[in-house]
């Protein structure tokens, strides 16, 4: 194993982690204004709302799929009855859906940002770096699910049994080397890494931004001012005797 692989996948997913966390404490105790992810809602909204929804529920579904696949051991699937081939159908349908969703939600936000002059110009380069950052993912996570229609590599013994070894602190990057797992997949985990350490640093911190207090305060009630012409006419007398008062 060499010392680029050693690096990319034992030291790498630490040093992310580390950064992640540290950098999300720093920015919420110095930039609590800045936390968020500074809507251009009033900018543009027609576009946004179909393309963050789409986009949304699509990432919240491949989430799902990798937790599946990464998380939940073979073995277990296996115990309720679900077969290696059968998971396999599962996943790449489930895969591909949530791909093309991704895909199509995230062309409309870019499309949205490029076309409108007034979205343009609210672009950071720190939005720039996290279109970058999660264009590469995007793409390469959908080379790695179709270049793998025929169960060409087995991520679940080599990218599963990796991924659950770092979070019990007993890396073994060997199990991503070699031909365990292509390098579409090898390119796919490192972007994502690199996306988790710059996440402080731009606007995905607004996904921590969850309006909590809303579940607990008091309900809000709002009315309406009485127009004018809705009210009703004054009394014939009422007039009069405003007309002599004037007088």
């Amino acid at each position: 194993m060499s010392q680029g692989s050693l690096l990319l996948f034992g030291v790498l997913p630490y040093a992310a982690i580390a950064v992640f966390i540290v950098g999300t404490w720093w920015r919420y105790r110095t930039d609590q204004y800045g936390w968020g992810a500074r809507s251009t809602q009033l900018l543009e909204s027609r576009v946004l709302r179909f393309a963050s929804n789409v986009f949304h529920l699509g990432v919240l579904a491949a989430i799902g799929g990798h937790v599946l696949g990464i998380l939940v051991p073979q073995s277990w699937t296996e115990a309720v009855g679900l077969s290696d081939s059968a998971y396999h159908v599962i996943a790449v349908i489930g895969g591909v859906s949530a791909g093309t969703a991704v895909c199509v939600g995230f062309a409309a936000l870019l499309y949205r940002r490029i076309r409108y002059s007034r979205v343009r110009v609210t672009t950071t380069r720190a939005d720039v770096v996290v279109f970058a950052l999660l264009a590469l993912g995007i793409i390469s996570g959908m080379l790695a699910t179709l270049t793998n229609l025929g169960d060409s590599v087995n991520y679940r013994e080599s990218v599963g049994p990796w991924f659950r070894n770092l979070l019990i602190f007993n890396p073994s990057p060997e199990s991503m080397t070699g031909e365990n797992v292509s390098f579409i997949f090898q390119l796919h985990v490192t972007l994502v890494w690199f996306l988790y350490a710059f996440w402080p640093f731009s606007r995905l911190v607004h996904v921590w931004s969850i309006p909590v207090d809303y579940l607990r305060r008091s309900p809000i009630l709002y009315r309406t001012r009485t127009s004018r012409t809705t009210r009703p006419p004054r009394p014939a007398s009422a007039a009069a005797r405003i007309d002599v008062g004037g007088q």
